[in-house]
């Protein structure tokens, strides 16, 4: 376990009731969440709130994303969400050979009572005018689906925690935590900060926080996401595209604003914990791909960049109390539906964190602690 600098007299010490590691969505909603219940203080260690995965998703709640439980959440987490979201309609295009996993995914919108629409390959160009024929054999359409205000969901998390007296601390990098009695300490930005409770929200450095903390790691996998942003055809209005996407491997296309479009080739690459950046093959994959299923040509690329998105080995978001760490809480392994799946999350993590009962519409749609316990992957 690291060692802590100094005592309060030499570089300050703060007390809170429950201390919050990391100012994404995970750690910001649900430190709102908390402020409730105590005195929270957040600790980012960027100049601002989401600097990593939260500011750079291109956030659109859909139900094309993750296995039933990732789905379920979705689902409990739409109402909050259109609060900060447009109703944008979502096309998820197959190919011939991907016919299976358009049916598949058609069941799954059925069973979440989705408004959702089959169509033929007419219907969808006339949706998506830029489609080749041979990209879309048949198509489903989600006429619910949202795009999301990222900043907005952010600031609003930010402005409830300050209003109910919690505190964001920005350039507040964690350099050591070590249990003192039944308090945790953490050094964070040259200032140590104690409380008792501890939450564990740190994104892809989730790991190498519970490590510092002497807590076993739970294995957490960043994977670097790319997107690219480029012209739409010049004097085409693009906002009432819709959000595309195809069935399995491919790549997904958005309008942003009226004569920009962004893509991705849905890229997962394995990386470290860091200040992801986009690489050349990545970003040349993700034109290749929308240049080969649509009539777009990309002539330059206007923008790029890259988020880590972190999955447990189940990729199942790890919501809990650490083994033999009283006190240490995980909020972590969101992969890439933590904006869409937040709400629900934060109040799953909310009961869990201050001892209260599981929420009762997530006990109804089949969810349980243990299915985000840090104990399945034995920590």
């Amino acid at each position: 376990m690291a060692k802590l600098a100094g005592g309060a007299e030499r570089i300050g010490m703060r007390q809170a009731d429950m201390l919050v590691i990391g100012g994404g969505v995970a750690g910001l909603s649900l430190a709102a969440r908390l402020a409730r219940h105590g005195r929270v203080v957040v600790l980012e260690g960027e100049s601002a709130p989401g600097y990593h995965a939260s500011g750079r998703s291109v956030a659109f709640a859909h139900f094309g994303l993750g296995e039933t439980r990732v789905r379920t959440l979705t689902a409990l987490s739409m109402a909050e969400l259109a609060r900060h979201g447009t109703v944008h309609p979502a096309l998820h295009i197959a190919s011939a050979a991907q016919i299976g996993a358009l049916d598949a995914l058609e069941d799954v919108h059925r069973a979440f009572g989705c408004d959702t629409t089959r169509i033929g390959p007419d219907e969808a160009l006339e949706m998506m005018p830029v489609l080749r024929p041979d990209a879309c054999a048949a198509a489903l359409v989600d006429h619910g689906s949202l795009k999301l205000d990222t900043d907005a969901m952010l600031q609003a998390h930010a402005a409830s925690l300050r209003a109910d007296g919690g505190e964001l601390v920005t350039s507040a990098r964690v350099s050591a935590i070590a249990r003192e009695g039944d308090r945790w300490r953490v050094e964070a930005g040259g200032v140590n900060y104690t409380a008792q409770i501890l939450v564990n929200a740190a994104g892809a450095w989730a790991d190498d926080i519970a490590q510092l903390a002497g807590v076993a790691p739970v294995g957490l996998q960043p994977r670097r996401r790319t997107v690219i942003s480029f012209a739409a055809p010049e004097g085409e209005d693009v906002r009432g595209w819709p959000f595309t996407k195809t069935a399995g491997e491919g790549f997904y296309l958005l309008p942003e604003g009226r004569g920009q479009l962004l893509a991705s080739s849905m890229d997962q690459t394995p990386s470290e914990p860091c200040d992801a950046a986009p690489e050349e093959l990545d970003i040349a994959i993700a034109a290749d791909r929308v240049e080969k299923a649509t009539t777009l040509a990309i002539r330059r690329i206007s923008h790029s960049w890259a988020g880590l998105r972190s999955f447990a080995p189940d990729e199942l978001p790890v919501i809990g109390e650490a083994a033999g760490a009283s006190g240490f809480f995980w909020c972590a392994g969101q992969g890439g539906y933590g904006f869409q799946t937040a709400p629900a999350l934060s109040r799953i993590a909310e009961s869990v964190v201050v001892g209260q009962p599981f929420p009762e519409d997530c006990v109804a749609a089949g969810l349980t602690a243990a299915d985000f316990a840090p104990a399945r992957l034995g920590a």
